[in-house]
């Protein structure tokens, strides 16, 4: 069965784990060139990128990126119109091999880049690397949490061991932001 070589995923999150504000928007908070050269590097090395409909990476390469876009408005694969090198995945329509297969079934990894359901798609599978960089000095009350089943109790680093997965070393980013990134590995 065509599968990628390995699961990596991408996500910055503010110091009360969210991804974006309350209407769904990256804030300039969360926007932190370091992280943005080693996010772009990543997705550079990968076969294929997924993410929800609201997701993007942005970026010199963006277009050229074969991608998944996650949405329930198709019923398994269909082309994006918007998107030469994209197709809209249902993944209740048709499995991740399915996907795969739909691209050739590329030799290298697949990016996965968000949002939380979309990051939710893949804890069965199994991630082989979770990136998780935070900025400890955003803030965003109301807004989007980075996994579904976060609480005032349960951090996301919470949720990610709680799914077999190990912190590795910290990385500062920027120290002036508070910005780390912690990768988590099985």
């Amino acid at each position: 069965m065509p599968a990628p070589s390995r699961i990596e995923a991408f996500a910055i999150i503010s110091a009360d784990g969210k991804i974006a504000d309350a209407a769904g928007h990256m804030p300039v908070a969360l926007k932190i060139d370091a992280d943005q050269e080693f996010f772009q590097a990543g997705l550079d090395r990968a076969a294929v990128v997924v993410h929800g409909r609201r997701s993007h990476e942005g970026g010199p390469n963006a277009a050229r990126r074969p991608r998944l876009v996650v949405t329930s408005r198709v019923s398994s694969l269909e082309r994006a119109p918007a998107y030469p090198q994209a197709l809209l995945w249902n993944p209740r329509g048709a499995s991740l091999a399915e996907a795969w297969s739909a691209f050739g079934s590329p030799s290298g990894p697949l990016a996965v880049i968000g949002g939380a359901d979309v990051y939710t798609l893949f804890w069965e599978a199994g991630y082989d690397a979770f990136h998780l960089t935070r900025v400890a000095q955003a803030l965003l009350p109301g807004g989007r949490p980075v996994f579904r089943d976060l609480s005032p109790r349960r951090t996301p680093e919470d949720v990610l061991a709680s799914h077999g997965l190990h912190p590795g070393v910290a990385q500062t980013l920027n120290p002036v932001a508070g910005v780390t990134l912690v990768t988590w590995v099985p």
